[in-house]
């Protein structure tokens, strides 16, 4: 993250998926994501556009990103994060499908790390 001078732990707050702005509950599908930022992040400001892939495995859902797109901008930079939320609210919905993940926020932290684990 030296290229975008942004520390590890630095954070702002993402909208899961473009395509279900404010969708509350929202459905997350296993696979690719774009999200945007609704806060910047150090010199990524809101609305750049986060890519990434979603896993629903588990209880709770995973979302990690790689790459960002500025606004207007079709210029794509290489990002480690991941979102983060307290109190088990990336826990998915009791009634989600295989593959599939309903949980009750449709945003949440994202958080810049070093390495995924």
């Amino acid at each position: 993250m030296r290229y975008l001078r942004l520390p590890v732990g630095a954070g702002a707050l993402v909208e899961f998926d473009v395509n279900q702005g404010d969708a509350e509950p929202v459905t997350l599908y296993e696979g690719r994501v774009e999200s945007m930022l609704l806060s910047d992040l150090g010199p990524l400001d809101s609305p750049t556009r986060l890519y990434g892939y979603v896993w629903t495995d588990g209880p709770e859902v995973v979302i990690r990103y790689y790459e960002a797109r500025p606004p207007n901008s079709e210029a794509r930079m290489p990002v480690c994060a991941v979102v983060r939320m307290a109190k088990g609210q990336m826990r998915k919905l009791s009634d989600s499908p295989a593959g599939i993940a309903v949980i009750k926020y449709s945003r949440g932290g994202v958080f810049i790390v070093n390495k995924f684990l």
